[in-house]
């Protein structure tokens, strides 16, 4: 670790200030034991006379500053900076409202201060942070501690004169900020719920979570460049599978119209000659082949409308997986072939009423008698 040596003027300007403050620290710090040489006693005082004596203070260390601007040596009987102008210690009545108990105010500090402006020993206090044997101390400027008694004192005798603080009175605050909330854009305003604040919590545990990925992946790159990968790898799928179900749902292909039919397909015949023959089956109680013909005529009315290629080799659910999941007409084709497959390959047998819902099923998809 390295120290930069500060500049040559801020040392001139700073220097002198805070050698008077730490002198200063240093002689109230042996205030106590000036106290037990000089037994300056007590005395009780009001709010009042404690001023007054502060104001006396501020004017004796001012004689002593005027003093010492003389540089003659002071009269022995008349020195301006003799501590025993301070007087004694005052007990302040009054000094907190409701306190029975006076406040003690000590000037040792003060008398330390004048000691070492009149040339006379101060004690060293006890416990008191002494410098080596080698070490030598530069005596302190009295000038500066001088005027830092006399700011303190000034600041004293301020403070006295103020008002006490008492506990403060937030009734006018509380009226204008009762105002305030019953202003109309303050009507809404409620307590917040504990769904809002779980929502609150979640969406910061999901930022503390993000931020920590966000942390771990400046430390390993490699898992940004393995996410992003990961990322287009999905992309790529979600084509791939977007195109497939694209094509199978696109069953729909342009045939020429001149084009005619496979042989053996559904559409090789009108779908009403299925449905004529259908009708002819249930006349005679032939409801198993009269369901069977209902289902090939809806089939030929599908296929002659182009929903896919004309081709005989195909089985009836082939027929329904080539009809587009968004195709209106699916369920009922559905509903049609599972009908038709119970009758015709599951040997259930066939009653008038499963023949009338083949007929409504086909009508739906077309297929519809005349």
């Amino acid at each position: 670790m390295s120290f930069k040596r500060p500049g040559l003027i801020y040392w001139r300007v700073t220097a002198p200030r805070a050698w008077a403050a730490l002198s200063l620290v240093a002689l109230m710090g042996s205030a106590h034991a000036w106290a037990s040489s000089s037994d300056a006693g007590w005395r009780n005082v009001s709010l009042a006379e404690y001023q007054q004596h502060l104001e006396q203070l501020d004017g004796v260390v001012a004689g002593c500053q005027q003093q010492r601007t003389l540089k003659s040596p002071p009269p022995a009987n008349n020195n301006a900076c003799d501590p025993a102008r301070i007087g004694p210690d005052d007990r302040v009545s009054g000094a907190v409202p409701g306190d029975s108990q006076p406040r003690e105010v000590r000037y040792d500090w003060l008398r330390s201060v004048l000691a070492r402006a009149a040339n006379k020993p101060v004690p060293q206090q006890p416990g008191a942070i002494r410098l080596g044997s080698g070490a030598k101390a530069a005596p302190p400027a009295l000038d500066p501690l001088l005027a830092e008694a006399r700011t303190r004192l000034q600041n004293d005798e301020k403070q006295a004169a103020s008002p006490a603080s008492t506990e403060p009175d937030y009734a006018a605050q509380r009226q204008t900020l009762n105002g305030i909330l019953s202003q109309r854009a303050y009507q809404s305003a409620s307590e917040v719920s504990n769904t809002e604040r779980f929502r609150e919590w979640l969406y910061n545990q999901l930022d503390k979570f993000l931020a920590s990925l966000v942390r771990f992946g400046a430390r390993s790159p490699w898992i940004g460049w393995t996410l992003l990968g990961l990322l287009f790898l999905g992309i790529g799928a979600g084509l791939v599978w977007a195109f497939v179900r694209i094509e199978r749902n696109a069953r729909v292909r342009l045939i020429p119209d001149d084009m005619a039919p496979a042989p053996g397909a559904p559409s090789a015949r009108e779908w009403q000659s299925w449905l004529a023959d259908a009708q002819g089956m249930a006349a005679k109680g032939e409801w198993r082949d009269a369901i069977h013909l209902v289902y090939w005529s809806a089939i030929a009315r599908l296929e002659s409308g182009r929903l896919w290629p004309a081709d005989r080799a195909r089985t009836p659910r082939e027929y329904l997986g080539m009809v587009p999941a968004a195709d209106a007409r699916k369920p009922t084709l559905a509903a049609l072939t599972k009908s038709f497959e119970r009758t015709w390959y599951g040997g259930r047998a066939a009653e008038p009423g499963d023949f009338q819902s083949a007929m409504e099923l086909a009508a739906s998809l077309g297929a519809k008698a005349k």
